[in-house]
């Protein structure tokens, strides 16, 4: 069950940053002109590298580390995830990736 509920949850990830690329691919083109399915090619790779890179919330507890040394408090453990069934291994893999994927296909 867990593994369908992880599915679902990159499916839902996958089609909204297709849905939030193709908007600000049009919105560039129409402000820059140009082809709009390299736009959108070059828009998906940059957005499946960030998902890739910040897909689960290592980079942001990076910066309280310091603070959390200075009050003797051991580093943050990684919790339920507010009800994310995905971790950040997942999110690359099902979603991250293969928008790096469709964008290469769309620009070559």
């Amino acid at each position: 069950m867990t593994v369908v509920r992880g599915l679902r949850e990159a499916l839902v990830l996958f089609v909204i940053a297709l849905v939030v690329v193709a908007a600000s691919a049009g919105i560039w083109v129409a402000v820059a002109g140009g082809d709009f399915r390299y736009r959108f090619g070059v828009a998906l790779v940059v957005v499946g590298t960030l998902l890739g890179v910040t897909s689960d919330l290592t980079l942001s507890r990076i910066g309280m580390l310091d603070a959390r040394t200075i009050f003797g408090l051991a580093p943050e453990r990684e919790s339920g995830g507010g009800g994310r069934v995905l971790t950040g291994i997942g999110v690359f893999l099902f979603v991250g990736l293969p928008l790096v994927i469709v964008g290469i296909m769309l620009i070559a």
